[in-house]
């Protein structure tokens, strides 16, 4: 079977343009991990099932599996990396290690991103949106109550937790 020949495209990327070239069918994962090397953003199920590989999308949370690369340029993209500003990290992130809510860690990335573009989009979310924004996010650990908890802190929702307290709010 014979493939289209690659594609001129220029993503932007947590605010930086790249120009690449991609075949047509290429997915804006495998675009974002093997052409720029942003591995945060997760390849697990390749189907749109897990969310692991949830990256933000002019503002949406959006699998990233399920995009053409070529369909993205001229559209702001985030990823996880995009999130930190040099040593500090984002609330959110903060937020995730307050609360124990990594575990093993694989489908952090796309739970964070999926709760980084509700925060942008409401503020201050309910427990139902919180939960709503990470329905399509599996996590393998069971650690949805430590998630819903870290959107809550991230949303200045719930205290601030005492380091030494290693509890959660949930």
């Amino acid at each position: 079977m014979e493939t289209a020949p690659p594609q001129p495209v220029t993503l932007t990327v947590n605010g930086s343009r790249y120009p690449i070239m991609v075949e047509p069918r290429r997915t804006l994962l495998d675009a974002l991990r093997h052409d720029l090397g942003l591995t945060g953003t997760k390849k697990v199920c390749d189907m749109g099932d897990c969310g692991a590989c949830t990256v933000v999308v002019d503002g949406q949370a959006k699998y990233s599996c399920l995009l053409l690369a070529s369909d993205c340029q001229d559209r702001a993209i985030t990823t996880i990396e995009g999130l930190a500003r040099s040593n500090d990290l984002d609330p959110l992130q903060e937020a995730f290690v307050a609360c124990d809510a990594f575990q093993c860690g694989f489908c952090t990335s796309g739970q964070i991103m999926s709760l980084y573009a509700l925060l942008r989009a409401h503020p201050v979310p309910t427990d139902d949106q919180i939960l709503r924004a990470v329905t399509g996010n599996i996590c393998r650990c069971g650690a949805y109550r430590n998630i819903l908890a870290a959107g809550r802190l991230a949303a200045g929702s719930a205290p601030r937790l005492p380091a030494e307290s290693g509890g959660t709010t949930a």
